[in-house]
Parts: structure tokens; sequence; C-alpha cells
């Protein structure tokens, strides 16, 4: 690992235990506590977009689950999974919400660039806002592949390359114009904030087929016309910007049986 690289995790991780005193820790309990899975700043609801399918009886990992609510969501689906995250911070949260209400499943510590778990342990390997924006995709994506099994899939979610686009460099909410190159977008070093990967929809082909993984859809993720206000916390984009271009992407890929 390079010096470069290992500063930007440390950014990160200390960015993340602040983000997560402030703001995760006391939202979590409600993510926890949803009765069906969502996706993004705007809670689009998985029946809507279909890209988990059924999850009973598969092995699944998490990668950079916060505060793992998503995992809680598939396992009360019937999944068995394992949560990997980088911020002990997040993970105590995630422990704490485990004891308090259930399901409990396995807690891991490790960057998703490097997972302490066997080749071909999952069927499914997920993140919803975690690996995809915080880790090195050249790194992520093949660590990915390594875990899935022949026939499993990856799905994740990350902000849309437009919205890395236009939000401008101060971390403000995006504009209603490009502030920011098409290159420019792949790697962000936020002033006084983290170190995020924004690749373009060509360099996520190029990536997971290089990985040996079959692109099977990419849902662009708009904030849903039928009302609702922004983000509580995450200012990335307004609800009206959302609701007009994709904020976030969905991308779904498999590894040939």
């Amino acid at each position: 690992m390079t010096d470069a690289r290992a500063g930007d995790l440390a950014r990160n991780r200390a960015l993340w235990a602040v983000v997560n005193a402030r703001f995760t820790d006391a939202a979590a309990e409600e993510q926890w506590t949803r009765p069906d899975p969502v996706w993004g700043l705007f809670a689009v609801p998985e029946r809507e977009l279909g890209a988990l399918g059924e999850v009973r009886g598969l092995e699944v990992v998490e990668l950079a689950c916060g505060t793992a609510y998503v995992s809680a969501w598939l396992a009360r689906a019937g999944a068995t999974v394992v949560a990997v995250d980088l911020s002990a911070e997040q993970l105590a949260t995630a422990r704490r919400l485990q004891g308090q209400l259930g399901p409990r499943f396995p807690l891991v510590q490790a960057d998703g660039e490097l997972v302490p778990l066997a080749d071909g342990c999952a069927d499914l390997v997920v993140s919803e806002h975690g690996v995809a924006a915080w880790c090195d995709p050249e790194r992520w994506v093949a660590e990915a592949a390594r875990l899935l099994r022949p026939g499993g899939r990856l799905v994740f979610l990350t902000n849309s390359h437009l919205s890395a686009l236009c939000v401008p460099d101060d971390e403000g909410v995006a504009a209603e114009r490009l502030v920011r190159g098409h290159r420019e977008a792949y790697r962000v070093r936020w002033p006084g904030g983290g170190a995020e990967f924004h690749p373009s929809h060509g360099d996520w082909v190029r990536l997971l087929r290089r990985a040996g993984l079959v692109v099977e859809a990419l849902h662009e993720v708009f904030a849903p016309a039928d009302g609702g206000g922004d983000h509580p916390f995450y200012e990335i984009v307004s609800h009206e910007w959302a609701s007009r271009w994709p904020a976030e992407e969905l991308w779904v890929a498999s590894r040939p049986a």
C-alpha cells in the first residue's frame, strides 16, 4: 500500500468516527427497523428496483457496511450474512443494535480492499453507499470478485458520476452545472473531509470486466417524484436536483457460472 493510500484510509477512518458520533448512530435504529429494504438517500424501495432478488438461503458479504442495517435486512430475509467495515465506531453501533433488536451476524473490522474471508465464500456481495465511494476500485472490485463463487452476484450503490461532476469543491449541494472535469471525479479529496472515488460508467465497465464479472444492470436512481424532502444530513444533492437527474447508480454484476 502506498503512503498516499494509507493516508486516505486514516483520513476516512477519522471522518467516519465523527460522522457516526454526529449522525449515523442516531439514525441507525430507524434504518435497522425498516420492514423492507430500500436504497440510497431517498429510500427507493428494493421492490421497485429488483436488484437483490430472492436472498433466502444465500451467503452474503456486505462490504463497507457502516452500521450494517443492510445486513440486518438481509439476515431477517433468510440470508447468512457477514458485515465488513473499516470503522470501529460504526461497527460498535451495529453491535449495539444487534443486542437491542437482532438479528446477530458476524461483524468484521477490515478494509474493503483486503477482506479476511475465503475465496468463493459468497453468493452475493453487496454494498450500499460504502465500498464503491470509499475504496480504490482498482482493488475492491477484484476483491469482491474473489469472494464470489461462480454464479454469484455483486450489487452496489454509489453516487452517480453526474452528481460527482456537479458537487463543488467545498462539498456544497450539487449545482445545476458541471463544476468538475469528467476525469477529475475519479478520485476526489474533499477539503476537511474524506477521499472518495467516482468512476465514470466506462471506468466501471472496464473494472468489472477486468475482474471477470458481467454487467447485468445499471439502475439510475432518482428521488421519488411524489414529494419528500432533502436527506436529513447527507446534503450532496437536494431532492429537487435528484428528481431531475440521477443522484445514485445501482450496479448489478455477476461472476459467470
